[in-house]
């Protein structure tokens, strides 16, 4: 990476200083927030919702922990980190009662109620569009709510779940929407902004851990993708093509041919 030029350096020095809880936040990090999520981070600073789209592994997850980070700096506000599955809410609930302790933790799934007028409540998506449903009390004073795996969203039988949080969610309830990368980031954005209100759309397609992709054909490891050039391409490796058209070959002869 090249150095800054002193004028770069001032500019984010500059919105450094505009963002007084995100440096807060970032000196208790043991690593440097990359620039999607300082710029995710700033915006929630701001008092907007966000959609950040980025790569598995990308660390998303610093995202909702900086909306946790400012729910904690209110007497009463609180957080739900929603989830589509039952086993990544139990994840989320051990790694957050290791950082928040387990007074400030808890977790509502078809299969548990822990804690859940606690400060930080991991749930799954289900869960949350029913208490939308049933005016619950524990939706009092709710600040934040994190959507992991929003992409759920276009699910041909749970999506309409995910929309309908979206949809009821109390219009003070800043939306923290996190998503692999997908292609239509910029016009889900627009449907956000359209329902929610301002929300920022961050999309990072950056991988911190390289992604090899291969394909086992005959005992052998063949690259699954092209990568004779020098930037990664989405072209089916030549060399694979041809095993698979011999193979074909091979198949319809033996289907007919003699013993």
């Amino acid at each position: 990476m090249s150095e800054q030029s002193p004028a770069e350096r001032f500019a984010a020095f500059r919105t450094r200083q505009g963002h007084a809880r995100v440096e807060s936040f970032r000196s208790t990090l043991a690593f440097d927030l990359d620039p999607f999520q300082y710029e995710a981070c700033s915006a929630l600073d701001d008092g907007r919702s966000v959609l950040v789209a980025a790569p598995t592994g990308a660390g998303k997850t610093a995202v909702a922990e900086f909306a946790i980070h400012l729910a904690m700096q209110d007497p009463t506000a609180k957080v739900f980190y929603t989830t589509p599955m039952k086993a990544l809410s139990n994840q989320k609930f051990q790694e957050f009662v290791e950082d928040y302790g387990a007074s400030e933790v808890g977790l509502l799934t078809g299969d548990s109620n822990i804690n859940a007028r606690a400060r930080v409540v991991v749930m799954t998506t289900e869960v949350l569009r029913n208490m939308l449903y049933a005016d619950s009390d524990l939706l009092r004073d709710l600040a934040y709510v994190v959507m992991d795996e929003v992409h759920y969203l276009a699910d041909r039988f749970r999506g309409a779940v995910w929309e309908e949080v979206i949809i009821h969610l109390p219009q003070r309830v800043r939306l923290v929407s996190l998503s692999a990368t997908v292609s239509n980031a910029e016009e889900f954005g627009d449907w956000l902004q359209t329902v929610r209100g301002e929300t920022e759309v961050i999309v990072s397609e950056e991988r911190p851990v390289p992604l090899d992709q291969h394909v086992l054909v005959g005992g052998k490891l063949v690259d699954l993708f092209d990568s004779s050039g020098r930037a990664a391409t989405n072209r089916v490796n030549p060399e694979l093509a041809r095993m698979a058209q011999g193979g074909s070959r091979v198949e319809r002869g033996g289907r007919g041919g003699p013993l």
